[in-house]
């Protein structure tokens, strides 16, 4: 697999609903992978509070557990992984990842019917601490897989859509996770209850199955080698040169920031939000899967709406002003206590965070040059991740011990340990949202009102990488 500059893709003789035929490809392997996912995502947080944590007072922390071995990938192997999709070939890396993530799964199911009978443990299951570490290790390994898929779908993204319809596809990509969130939990939830997890994990090895048969038959535009005895940089030295541009772009440094502010406050509400449902909205646990259900039917709306909002206002303007809103909200969800308003005020963060993936995506390409596409993502993936890491792992000690047994007043209004965690994360975000407004001021994309001919972030240094990647040297 070599680095190589995708030739100018020629324009297509019809408008599609689904762009060009590669990109329906990807979209229906997304749909596809994002449904396995959600009823995988859904069915390890119900496993772990309801089997193996049950009734256990750590039960916070193992849920959190998992959060953070599916983010500790990002930090420990997403930097590297940048830099070697950036050298291969994006479509061949996505297929090997697919297939590598569909095996790891397929082979946590076994644990979970305890199908096999192991003779060298009391009844032969093995003990608690180590189904719990499989579960971590499935996880973690499963996400180093997905640190190189990632960015590589989003240059192929680059490489097969034309710059003033990314828009669109990033949008079309938001309907795949809304439905995800609206079938997922309403399969994951009653099928976990029924039958156990062994389904729900079969079912994700099967959706990886689907994801690898929709990739390898799309095939991307025609790729220029470059030229025979071209010296390629080390990894360290091309890792520098993806970060030295990274510190150089205002708008990359921009959403670096606003994420790290964000993810703060926003890992704690995956860690908690299962408990929540249970001790602040007073709602059984099976309610839990209707919750993701209607944050999916927004999503799916916003999907469908934003994506037409954004190229009208602007990309900059929806992500800036979806992050502010979904601030706002998430405050008015910690003071709930009842499941009716919560599923309202969640349906609506469902639209606006459709805006921040819808938005996010076509901005990171604008101001990136296709062959620094992984560095960029291995730069701004890890920092908002170790901020999430952190912002986990503080939530779930907190909600399990500082604060278990906490209670105030505030003017009359009961505060408990979860919805103070939950306050304070919806305000961190409401600050990332305004801090984009302003440092984002200005930013056009190509077929957006105002627009500038040419993306003014990377002009200078584009053409240039390729052929001197700057060494990662402190001066």
């Amino acid at each position: 697999m070599n680095p190589s500059t995708a030739l100018p893709t020629p324009p297509a003789a019809k408008a599609s609903p689904l762009i060009n035929r590669n990109f329906a490809l990807l979209f229906g392997g997304a749909a596809i992978s994002s449904l396995g996912d959600m009823i995988f995502n859904i069915t390890l947080i119900l496993w772990v509070t309801q089997t193996l944590a049950h009734g256990q007072p750590w039960a916070p922390l193992a849920v959190s557990g998992v959060l953070v071995a599916a983010a500790l990938p990002i930090l420990l192997v997403g930097p590297l992984a940048g830099v070697f999709v950036d050298r291969w070939d994006k479509r061949r890396t996505m297929l090997a990842m697919d297939a590598l993530r569909a095996v790891l799964v397929a082979l946590l199911a076994p644990l979970a019917a305890s199908a096999f009978a192991l003779p060298f443990w009391p009844g032969g299951r093995l003990p608690l601490a180590w189904q719990l570490g499989t579960v971590y290790a499935v996880v973690f390994l499963a996400t180093c897989c997905t640190q190189f898929f990632s960015p590589a779908r989003m240059a192929l993204i680059g490489d097969i859509v034309p710059e003033e319809r990314r828009t669109q596809a990033s949008g079309l990509l938001q309907t795949t996770m809304g439905l995800s969130f609206v079938i997922g939990p309403a399969l994951a939830a009653p099928l976990f209850f029924a039958a156990g997890a062994t389904w729900a994990l079969t079912i994700n090895a099967l959706s990886f199955a689907g994801s690898f048969l929709a990739l390898l038959v799309i095939r991307p535009p025609a790729l220029l080698a470059p030229p025979a005895g071209a010296r390629r940089a080390s990894v360290l030295g091309e890792l520098g040169a993806g970060i030295g541009f990274f510190a150089r772009s205002r708008v990359l440094m921009t959403l670096l920031v606003t994420g790290v502010i964000v993810m703060l406050g926003g890992g704690a509400l995956n860690a908690l939000d299962v408990f929540f449902v249970t001790r602040n909205l007073h709602t059984p646990l099976s309610a839990y899967g209707a919750l993701e259900a209607v944050f999916g039917a927004g999503a799916l709306l916003g999907a469908l709406l934003l994506s037409i909002f954004a190229r009208r206002i602007g990309a900059a303007r929806t992500l800036w002003a979806s992050i502010l809103g979904i601030g706002l909200l998430m405050m008015v969800y910690a003071r709930l206590t009842a499941l009716t308003p919560a599923l309202v005020v969640l349906f609506f963060v469902g639209v606006l965070n459709a805006g921040i993936n819808i938005a996010l995506g076509p901005i990171v390409l604008h101001v990136t040059p296709r062959a620094l596409v992984g560095r960029v993502i291995a730069v701004l993936l890890p920092v908002m991740t170790l901020a999430q890491v952190l912002s986990i792992a503080l939530a779930g000690y907190l909600a399990s011990t500082v604060l278990a047994d906490f209670h105030a007043s505030v003017q009359g209004q009961p505060l408990g340990p979860i919805d103070t965690i939950f306050l304070i994360a919806g305000a961190l975000a409401a600050v990332g949202g305004l801090y984009a407004m302003r440092s984002l001021r200005g930013l056009r994309l190509a077929g957006e009102p105002g627009a500038r001919a040419t993306p003014t972030d990377h002009a200078s240094v584009a053409a240039e990488e390729a052929e001197e990647p700057a060494p990662l040297v402190a001066r």
